[in-house]
């Protein structure tokens, strides 16, 4: 038995029938590619949120006890300053939750002497038999190239991950946790953007027949291409319609409800912000505020969200470098960051008040050499 509603069109104004039964939502993929055009590139608050925390993780300069570690991180590449490659790492953590960087030594020299950030969704992991990493394939313009690990077992490419409770390889993305949101705040947009296009309003209905009569199939099919031709987009806003033979017009109009796409996606922005870890007062959403002003929001970003950041990516700098400079130890100077100012006077003051302590003891607890 077929459907009554299977059918594309109905012909008959004699009796109308309404479905209820809303299809199962489809979101988007969760891999890179995906989540730089849809996130990144194709959605305002994704966007603001990585750059804001990349360009503010990339601010605070890495410091190290080695010079020549030092002078790497702050010219890794000729063409390219330490903030700049720093920003990039981070960006690429924020939008896949992975990031690499490979170093390139010269023949004969156990040092690096450049260090140059990979595009995070052209590395690929090369795996054994059993699941174990062997190195890293990078997609180029021909081809592929595999990079594995040295003699000595250092491995030139460095991996920057994301925690990600199921894969013991790849990381996880914020904005992989907040796709539903981010599918929800650009379809708001693209429905808007539909209605706008419409006229913004949604379309009528044409009644003939009141007696029961009907139009003929190529009766319906004229009339159709004929309103879709001359009465439908913004550019036909406003145009009269001319009916005969007994048509009638029903314009229908949008409830309340269903006009409220900006607070579906406000809705959506403060979780997309919320993924990230960026207070939406930052970004002028409008909403339920956690925080009482706008100087508190900004040291709460700084402190929760930037700062564990910057200390995670040095950690792993000091780790993967060890084994080409000695005892190397790479550290954020928070000295620079302005966000800290605040905090630092009141520890300065605090410490000049500590009558029992020696200059040597508050120079050590306030992070200042000899």
């Amino acid at each position: 038995m077929k459907w009554p509603w299977q059918s594309a069109e109905t012909r008959s104004s004699s009796s109308l029938v309404a479905l209820a039964n809303l299809p199962t939502g489809q979101w988007g993929r969760m891999d890179a590619g995906a989540l730089m055009r849809d996130g990144y590139i194709g959605n305002a608050v994704a966007y603001r949120c990585v750059r804001m925390i990349a360009e503010a993780a990339a601010s605070i300069p890495l410091t190290s006890n080695d010079e020549d570690a030092a002078q790497l991180l702050a010219h890794p590449s000729p063409d390219e300053a330490g903030h700049v490659f720093l920003e990039r790492l981070y960006g690429d953590l924020q939008i896949t939750g992975n990031a690499w960087a490979e170093a390139v030594t010269l023949a004969g020299d156990a040092q690096p002497k450049g260090i140059f950030p990979l595009r995070a969704d052209t590395v690929r992991a090369e795996t054994s038999a059993q699941g174990a990493l062997t190195g890293w394939a990078v997609r180029q313009r021909r081809g592929q190239r595999i990079i594995q690990r040295e003699a000595d077992g250092w491995s030139p490419v460095l991996h920057l991950k994301l925690y990600h409770p199921s894969d013991g390889i790849y990381g996880l993305s914020p904005l992989a946790a907040a796709r539903k949101a981010l599918d929800l705040h650009n379809g708001a947009a693209a429905w808007a953007k539909a209605l706008i296009d419409n006229a913004a309003r949604p379309s009528g209905a044409l009644v003939y027949g009141r007696d029961g009569g009907s139009l003929t199939p190529d009766q319906f099919d004229r009339l159709k291409a004929e309103l879709e031709a001359t009465h439908t987009g913004s550019a036909n806003a406003g145009r009269p319609l001319l009916l005969d033979g007994g048509l009638d017009w029903k314009p229908m109009s949008l409830t309340p409800a269903d006009m409220d796409f900006a607070g579906t996606r406000h809705a959506a922005a403060r979780e997309i912000a919320l993924a990230f870890g960026v207070p939406p007062m930052l970004l002028g959403i409008p909403g339920d505020n956690t925080y009482a002003t706008y100087r508190e929001a900004n040291i709460a970003f700084w402190r929760l969200t930037v700062l564990p950041l910057v200390q995670k990516v040095a950690s792993a700098l000091s780790i993967w470098l060890s084994a080409r400079f000695d005892d190397v130890a790479i550290t954020p100077d928070l000295d620079e960051v302005p966000a800290f100012a605040a905090e630092r006077e009141a520890l300065w003051s605090r410490l000049e008040a500590a009558s029992f302590l020696t200059d040597a003891e508050k120079r050590k607890l306030a992070g200042v050499g000899e």
